[in-house]
């Protein structure tokens, strides 16, 4: 990646072309269905051949297009049966893997941030990738660890080297103004959205994701939290540099595999265990892990949910904004007017603008099932038909919501809330929702 600008142009054509492909490929569907063609198969055909390019495209990209392509993946749940199911396995790809980077770079970057006597820090080394993400790839190793070990033994400890890709920033940098340009559309489908502060936040957050130190000294935050825990388990970090991190390697079932082949118990309880993390941890560490795509978690042997990938962080220091549970609570016992009160407060609702304060209620009240009963099962389906209330432009909550606004200083929250909706449908993975929110969530009283 040494040409970046040439490249930048190469990413911003490839995505370009991804949704005329879309549009394409469906036209043609179409006309074949009009003169009489066996639409099951042409449709199939069609779809196949789009998740091809999709992966294609999206997983030649190292940058915010390869982050878009692994957000993507976790919504497939939200897609009809017959749509979605060529898309998975294409999407699910983008989650663990990537084209990798060539031995002789890794060295080069390895060289670079840990000195020129790197291999004598390590036992062994693998050269070929365990995992690849957005920004980076990870290579298994044992580590040379004086401090590690029994007396007497081995003083050495398998690892994962995450190595960031040689020029990430600059690409990832570039794939962001791109974004940034979208502005007008982003205003046209949401005319209540505020879009400039929101892409300068999503700047800064993304930004964080490549400094190796700052997301070592993240992971180190959230295993003093959660050491020692009986369900949670974080890797200790053992040695960080800007694009070098180095920390403990754990073994486990990816969560792309339960999705995939898990058994209705393995599913339900890493559901729950998603959900004690994602909610306990701005209380814990005062911070929230902010990638929730099934890549980043492994059920453990012994049963703990092991988490790894700290880049993507909300720094919460005082826990989750009290409003959030405090808005839930009114919103299940159906206090209309309290609720617009209190988003208007938040900056979700214009200060001036009217807005039908029932209307709004029955907009937000079927998002709080999962919370309204005493134990939930989140399925493909539930989230196809919210997926068909929200989106479709005839559906009165379409047109209510073209009236709300996101507030900077929630895009990493509402982004860990629709990340882990998507991944707890995948796993149709039913708990009590309701008590999780009752231990973590400041304010939140439901109804009872």
């Amino acid at each position: 990646m040494t040409d970046i600008p040439r490249r930048a142009v190469s990413r911003t054509a490839k995505l370009a072309a991804l949704p005329l492909g879309f549009a394409g490929r469906t036209v043609l569907g179409m006309g074949k269905r009009v003169t009489g063609l066996a639409s099951d198969v042409i449709s199939a055909e069609i779809q196949q051949r789009t998740a091809e390019q999709l992966f294609s495209v999206l997983g030649q990209l190292k940058g915010g297009a390869m982050k878009f392509g692994q957000a993507l993946s976790v919504f497939e749940a939200a897609l009809p049966e017959e749509v979605a199911a060529p898309y998975r396995q294409a999407l699910t790809k983008l989650q663990e893997a990537a084209p990798p980077l060539p031995a002789a770079s890794v060295h080069k970057v390895l060289a670079e941030q840990l000195g020129p006597d790197w291999r004598d820090r390590f036992v062994e080394f693998d050269d070929t990738p365990a995992a690849a993400a957005s920004i980076g790839q990870v290579h298994r190793a044992v580590w040379r660890d004086p401090g590690y070990g029994p007396a007497g033994g081995p003083k050495h400890r398998d690892v994962a080297v995450k190595i960031q890709y040689p020029g990430a920033g600059d690409a990832l940098l570039a794939d962001l103004k791109q974004l940034s340009r979208l502005g007008g559309m982003f205003r046209a489908i949401q005319p209540g959205l505020d879009v400039k502060p929101l892409l300068v936040e999503l700047r800064e957050r993304i930004t964080e994701e490549l400094d190796y130190e700052l997301e070592a000294e993240s992971q180190r935050a959230f295993a003093a939290a959660y050491a020692d825990d009986p369900e949670i388990f974080i890797p200790e970090v053992l040695d960080s540099s800007p694009r070098v991190l180095i920390t403990e390697w754990i073994e486990g079932t990816p969560l792309s595999e339960i999705i995939r082949a898990g058994t209705e118990e393995q599913r339900d309880e890493a559901g729950r265990l998603m959900a004690e993390l994602h909610l306990s941890a701005p209380m814990r560490a005062g911070l929230l892990h902010a990638d929730p795509h099934p890549g980043n978690f492994r059920l453990l042997p012994d049963g703990r949910l092991g988490v790894i990938d700290f880049g993507a962080v909300a720094r919460m220091p005082e826990g989750t904004p009290e409003p959030i549970g405090r808005l839930a609570g009114l919103a299940l016992r159906g206090e209309a007017d309290a609720v617009v009160a209190g988003l208007r407060e938040e900056g979700f609702v214009s200060p001036t603008e009217p807005i039908d304060a029932q209307a709004l209620l029955e907009y937000i009240q079927p998002m709080l099932a999962p919370v309204a009963e005493e134990e939930f099962r989140f399925t493909r389906a539930w989230l196809r038909s919210e997926a068909t209330r929200l989106a479709s432009p005839k559906s009165p909550a379409f047109q209510l919501s073209r009236q709300l606004n996101l507030p900077p200083s929630y895009l990493l929250i509402h982004r860990v809330t629709l990340g882990s909706i998507g991944v707890l449908c995948q796993l149709e993975a039913k708990a009590p929702y309701r008590a999780i929110l009752e231990r973590w969530l400041p304010g939140f009283a439901p109804v009872g």
